[in-house]
């Protein structure tokens, strides 16, 4: 590239650019607004992104103080910050495109780390609804539950709770913990008793595995307003998203953790949220989706009011193409060929099995491990699937988000599950009774007209129905990830029961052949299904 910037604006540009020349260089030491604002003038301006700066963003004063010229010496680059002179263009520029305009794309250039801590169980799920964030949350599978910070165990109490029915809930909840807390190092103590330390294996791997089995296994007495912390990140139209929904939900927990976090996200990106709570803009957004969801309920009732609730399989694939396989064929040739798409659909048609097979195999090629995958030729055809699994099992497929997965509301009508070592370990009893007054206290909550608060006390052992459906690369993704050995054995048997029914319902089996790095063998599914057989029949007493 031919140099474009005189010495003195080399220099003014060096604490900002990570280099000053090549044709691909990243922002840095900017306050978010103003790498956003950058990049919404960028596409409508003739001028190099490190032109626009100068030109537009930079105060003749800053420009003089990176270059050394004022009263102060020149700063470091990682102390360098743009004045608030830039800031407040930056800011100008989105209120005339994002607001004014209403060029929603803007939002997408900027974002923020975002911690929310002592939330629900129940709030975690709203938190990681939205596809285009990235979320980490707090692992029951590796924290302990045992400890009361400030002399009280880690869960909600619901504000809509007063009264006799709030003191039951606190001392409800208070003795399932109490149980969990006794029970998690004779828990550690029968796993170093069944699974003793391999020589070869370190002391320290082997104390991590046997805490993480006995945590694993006691998750299910954990209430669901058991709190979490979760660490986000996203761009400015993500928030806008998330709080919009967050601001026209039933419960009093969501609603107020969306004022707390609006206000931290205008610390850092303002411009970017403006909208939220408009009456006109964010307001009416709101109440619309509040309103369509209290007149869904309501035909809702009206009309399956009733239904039985029948009993059904832990997974039922409820949808699928027969053809997908074929379709993925005519898919998989659509790159590498000139024809059409309807013209490749019928050719695949006509093809022999085998030669399907070698589409197929060719496609796929020889992976390495689970990371390497097909492309999108495996995205022609779906699968959905009708599951009614643990609430524990629910929160780890749940992160799965570029599919299409919703819920219903979290009650102990579908039954629970309990672990095979709790029977094994004595534990049974009590297992049994704290899940019993898990379930008494919903319903009580939800005979005084809070069914949506009642699903705060609900034990995580409890099943919840929920639907996911996904092509077959995401599935391919979910499956593989989700049956390896390490994984919890409850998503371990429906990820199996997936694999299983794209093979054999759906008559897919190249594709649910191509799904290699899966934990499909025989013996191992005949043993999770045993397992399943077994909680079927416990939990009938």
């Amino acid at each position: 590239m031919a140099p474009e910037f005189t010495p003195d604006e080399r220099a003014a540009l060096t604490p900002y650019v990570t280099n000053l020349d090549g044709p691909v260089f990243a922002l840095v030491n900017l306050p978010e607004v103003v790498r956003g604002a950058l990049f919404a003038r960028y596409s409508r301006s003739p001028k190099s992104l490190r032109r626009l700066f100068l030109d537009e963003f930079l105060t003749p004063g800053e420009r003089d103080r990176a270059m050394g010229k004022g009263s102060m010496p020149p700063p470091r680059r990682e102390e360098m910050e743009l004045g608030t002179a830039g800031s407040e263009r930056a800011e100008q520029l989105y209120e005339r495109i994002f607001v004014e305009y209403g060029d929603d794309s803007v939002a997408q250039l900027g974002g923020v780390h975002l911690a929310c801590e002592g939330a629900s169980n129940l709030l975690t799920k709203v938190l990681e609804w939205g596809r285009l964030m990235a979320y980490l949350e707090q692992s029951t599978r590796y924290v302990p539950y045992d400890d009361r910070p400030a002399g009280r165990y880690r869960y909600h109490v619901p504000e809509e709770l007063d009264g006799a029915l709030r003191e039951r809930y606190v001392a409800t909840l208070d003795r399932a913990f109490d149980v969990y807390r006794a029970w998690l190092p004779r828990l550690r103590e029968f796993y170093e008793k069944k699974h003793p330390r391999d020589p070869k294996e370190s002391e320290p791997v082997y104390r991590m595995t046997i805490r993480a089995k006995a945590l694993d296994t006691l998750r299910g007495l954990l209430p669901a307003a058991t709190v979490s912390n979760v660490g986000i990140y996203g761009t400015g139209q993500a928030y806008e998203q998330l709080l919009l929904r967050m601001r026209a939900h039933p419960l009093l927990e969501v609603r107020a953790y969306a004022d707390l976090m609006l206000v931290e996200l205008r610390k850092v990106i303002p411009a970017f949220l403006q909208r939220v709570d408009l009456p006109d803009r964010g307001g009416a957004w709101s109440g619309y989706l509040a309103e369509t969801r209290r007149a869904t309920e309501a035909v809702a009732a009206r009309l399956l009011g009733d239904v039985g609730v029948e009993p059904r399989e832990e997974v039922t694939l409820t949808d699928f193409d027969p053809d997908g396989e074929i379709k993925v064929v005519a898919a998989a040739l659509y790159a590498v060929s000139d024809l059409p798409d309807d013209v490749l659909l019928a050719r695949a048609r006509k093809l022999s099995h085998d030669e399907r097979s070698a589409v197929l195999a060719a496609y796929v090629g020889r992976r390495g491990n689970r990371r390497h995958k097909p492309g999108r030729a495996f995205e022609r055809t779906s699968y959905r699937f009708d599951i009614l699994g643990d609430y524990g099992a629910f929160r780890d497929l749940q992160r799965h988000r570029l599919l299409t997965l919703e819920w219903q509301r979290l009650a102990p009508r579908h039954g629970a599950v309990m672990p095979e070592a709790i029977a094994e370990a004595g534990a049974e009893a009590d297992w049994r009774r704290v899940l019993a007054q898990s379930a008494d206290l919903h319903d009580a909550i939800a005979a005084a007209g809070r069914p949506e608060v009642a699903s705060y006390a609900v034990s995580m052992a409890y099943r919840v129905r929920f639907y996911m459906e996904l092509n077959a690369r995401e599935a391919m993704h979910l499956i593989e990830l989700r049956t390896t050995p390490q994984g919890h054995p409850s998503y371990r048997r429906i990820c199996q029961r997936m694999h299983r029914l794209i093979a054999e319902q759906a008559g897919h089996r190249a594709l649910a052949a191509a799904m290699s790095f899966a934990d499909h063998s025989a013996v191992e599914l005949e043993r999770l299904e045993a397992e399943r057989a077994a909680e079927r029949r416990r939990a009938r007493g």
